[in-house]
């Protein structure tokens, strides 16, 4: 299975690229927004295409070209405004959903927010602007004819990964190392149990093959 990340350079979308780099099951696709970041994939061994979220469905259908899988980790990032958000978070990744429809690439793996689907969760949070661009975008996809699987993850940290998750449909917020969040992007892929669905991650104590087994 051949998979591109979109949202090489973010801090997930990098750890998410090296595992799949190294795995015998798949081979990866790299996809930024500019010939620097093209180049240090490269240079690393990473195939990468240039293509930009703010682009046309055609630019990301001709990055995607050739792939069997998505998964979708790309962000606008903390220091930009509401704009970039509603831009990239939101209309970006709906795109990014066209142009798989559009070329027949089923699988879509999208990385969300804890309790994005829960309006109420949110409603006085200082990133609204975020958390309703998310709910949107995993409303979009759950509404498409792709083989999806939205992952909703906690607090992100740069601890190292347990191997370990607690995962659910509704669970508190809580942090979780972006380590292992990268692993279950990368587990989801062919575990049939998380097909058309979606769910809240936390670090917690179960192997994150059983609990996603166990969802």
């Amino acid at each position: 299975m051949k998979v591109l990340v979109i949202g090489a350079n973010g801090q997930i979308g990098q750890q998410v690229v090296h595992l799949l780099q190294e795995s015998d099951e798949y081979t990866v696709r790299a996809m930024v927004r500019n010939e620097a970041q093209a180049t240090v994939l490269q240079d690393s061994g990473v195939e990468a295409v240039i293509a930009n979220l703010e682009g046309s469905i055609d630019e990301i259908a001709t990055a995607m070209q050739g792939c069997d899988a998505v998964i979708f980790s790309a962000g606008s990032g903390g220091h930009t405004g509401p704009d970039k958000t509603l831009l990239v978070d939101l209309d970006g990744a709906v795109k990014s959903m066209e142009a798989a429809e559009k070329i027949g690439v089923h699988r879509y793996v999208m990385v969300s927010a804890i309790q994005a689907h829960n309006r109420e969760s949110w409603a006085n949070s200082p990133i609204k602007p975020y958390m309703v661009a998310k709910h949107f975008a995993d409303k979009a996809l759950m509404a498409s004819n792709l083989n999806y699987t939205i992952v909703r993850p906690g607090a992100l940290t740069n601890d190292a990964g347990t191997g370990h998750i607690s995962a659910s449909e509704n669970l508190q917020r809580d942090s979780i190392p972006r380590e292992d969040v990268a692993h279950t992007l990368i587990a989801v892929l062919n575990e049939e149990n998380t097909y058309r669905r979606s769910f809240d991650l936390v670090a917690g104590d179960t192997a994150i093959s059983d609990a996603l087994k166990n969802l």
